[in-house]
């Protein structure tokens, strides 16, 4: 069988244009950090480096996966990216972003596949930040997401619609970091049809 993200994780993937509070559990990811403008091509490069890593160890699996395993396949996750400000202005400055950018991992994949994997890329292609990838498991819990459609500068109008959910049922956020999930390529999509899921963490108020 195919694990395809979806397909069989239409909880967490299919939001909607309307928020919703879900519990996100423990995630594996690939990830690299990084400062600045996402427009530079320091972050271009960064994404490349992610994409062969992702693929690497899909196709890795794809060809050592014992044959008694259900899944024997599995469709790479899209790109993710958490993000805040370094300086406290209350305007956005690109330049001052703080980001880790990462791709999400099945369950089944472990650090010795992501570790055997890096070694075979090192050795075969000369791609920039490879060394700088990380495996990681992060737990986002509670939190709030909706599905922003259009322009990255536009999604201030959808955060103001996630900040009013949250007032309205009793929730807080939690920190100044957000979590953006990228459903479809901006490099191959025009700006109008962008999907992107925000999602931040939130607590009960009462708590």
């Amino acid at each position: 069988m195919k694990h395809e993200w979806k397909k069989h994780e239409k909880e967490i993937y299919g939001v909607k244009a309307k928020p919703c509070v879900l519990d996100i559990p423990a995630q594996k990811y690939i990830i690299l950090s990084g400062r600045g403008n996402p427009n530079d091509e320091i972050f271009s490069d960064k994404v490349a480096a992610l994409f062969s890593m992702a693929y690497k160890i899909k196709m890795a699996y794809k060809a050592f996966a014992p044959k008694s395993n259900e899944i024997t396949d599995y469709t790479v996750y899209p790109l993710e990216g958490m993000w805040s400000m370094a300086s406290e202005k209350e305007y956005l400055v690109k330049e001052e972003l703080q980001y880790r950018i990462m791709i999400r991992q099945p369950d089944f994949i472990s650090r010795k596949m992501f570790d055997n994997a890096l070694e075979t890329v090192k050795v075969r292609k000369n791609i920039p930040y490879l060394t700088d990838i990380s495996f990681e498991t992060i737990c986002d819990g509670r939190c709030i997401q909706i599905l922003h459609k259009g322009a990255f500068d536009d999604e201030p109008a959808s955060f103001e619609i996630m900040d009013g959910y949250c007032m309205e049922h009793g929730y807080k956020r939690m920190g100044k970091e957000h979590r953006e999930i990228y459903l479809n390529n901006a490099n191959r999509t025009d700006k109008a049809n962008l999907k992107t899921i925000l999602r931040y963490k939130v607590t009960d108020t009462e708590k």
